[in-house]
């Protein structure tokens, strides 16, 4: 690392030691910290900035817990407020919470990971930059949001020690929304239809299940989706990357033009609705499946106070290391606003 470099990186780190107003002898060597609990104003921050970088991740709950471990935090109301009690006979009116989802499962916050590092020659490169310490401080967080949405759709348990080679979604490292789904309400999972025991068909000639796609989500809304929620008008239609042309698609472009300012448009919609709800892709959903919900039905929980991280000079690898870490979940907040279809086949089933 050149020394001017080392001089910009030495600063940041100092500032970093600041803002999480850390005792100095943390700070003994330049340039690395030893770990330290994230300052709770920092975490905060530092979360709200996720959401930034994602515009997916701004549209679904982000939910700071208290605990490790508990219920459902349960966001909007969940039933009905209207009703009447006949006073005269001795009975009472008893209110209840309208908020609480059912209690199907509880959330776990898992320790994650979310370890990086950067080489001396990148960090040489971004010297000369005005904004150097922005750079380092956000050059992640992108990265870090897809890694959540990427185990939010396809994560399917929580290893030990995760292996990014066999696991290249991220498979291992947490349980995701679908999983829940799987797991939690079967009964709102189509994974096949009644010509075959592994597909779901979808074509308008020869035998398949359904005519087209509208018929299979006017068909899942009816008979998977709890009969308070057929109606909602923010359900939206997840769909796998195969299944609808993408003339259908156009990317949302509701950023402003500066960089600081825009909202990186991960989100793809579709002037194509199905079953006469609106139809997006997002990234790392699976291809041949379709999720129905509203986006706040789908949320990301984190530990408060669980943040942890380190920043380590190693120069036997020209690299500077970030050790990084927080307690977090994936959470269907109502499984009854919720349903899955998998393994849809475009086409008939063969003879």
């Amino acid at each position: 690392m050149q020394t001017a470099t080392r001089l910009l990186f030495n600063s940041y780190v100092g500032t970093l030691a600041q803002l999480n107003n850390l005792d100095p002898s943390l700070t003994v060597i330049p340039g690395e910290l030893k770990q330290f609990a994230v300052a709770p104003v920092i975490e905060q921050r530092l979360q709200a900035k996720l959401q930034l970088t994602s515009d997916f991740m701004s549209r679904i709950n982000v939910v700071p817990v208290a605990a490790q471990q508990g219920d459902r935090v349960g966001v909007g109301v969940g039933r009905s407020l209207a009703s009447r009690t006949d006073t005269s006979g001795g009975d009472r009116r008893n209110p209840t919470d309208p908020t609480k989802s059912d209690k199907i499962d509880q959330y776990f916050c898992k320790k994650t990971n979310y370890d990086y590092s950067w080489g001396y020659t990148l960090l040489d490169a971004w010297a000369h930059r005005p904004e150097f310490q922005q750079l380092v401080r956000d050059a992640v967080l992108v990265q870090k949001a897809e890694d959540v949405i990427t185990i939010g759709f396809n994560g399917t348990s929580a290893a030990a020690t995760t292996d990014r080679d066999a696991n290249p979604l991220l498979q291992d490292v947490n349980w995701g929304w679908l999983y829940k789904m799987r797991q939690n309400a079967p009964s709102r999972v189509m994974s096949h239809g009644t010509k075959d025991t592994a597909k779901v068909y979808v074509s308008d000639t020869g035998t398949a299940d359904y005519v087209n796609l509208d018929a299979l989500v006017f068909d899942a809304i009816g008979n998977l989706i709890h009969e308070r929620y057929r109606t909602a008008t923010d359900l939206v239609v997840i769909v796998g990357s195969d299944l609808v042309q993408e003339k259908y698609f156009k990317i949302i472009s509701e950023a402003g033009d500066k960089a600081t300012e825009q909202v990186a448009r991960d989100i793809i919609m579709s002037s194509r609705q199905l079953g006469g709800k609106p139809t997006m892709q997002v990234p790392f959903f699976p291809p041949n499946a379709i999720l129905i919900t509203s986006l706040k039905n789908l949320s990301y929980y984190w530990q408060i106070g669980s943040a942890r991280r380190a920043v380590k000079d190693e120069p036997e690898y020209d690299r500077i290391a970030n050790y990084e870490s927080i307690n977090d979940a994936f959470m269907v907040e109502d499984y009854g606003k919720a349903c899955l279809i998998e393994n849809i086949q475009l086409g008939p089933k063969a003879a």
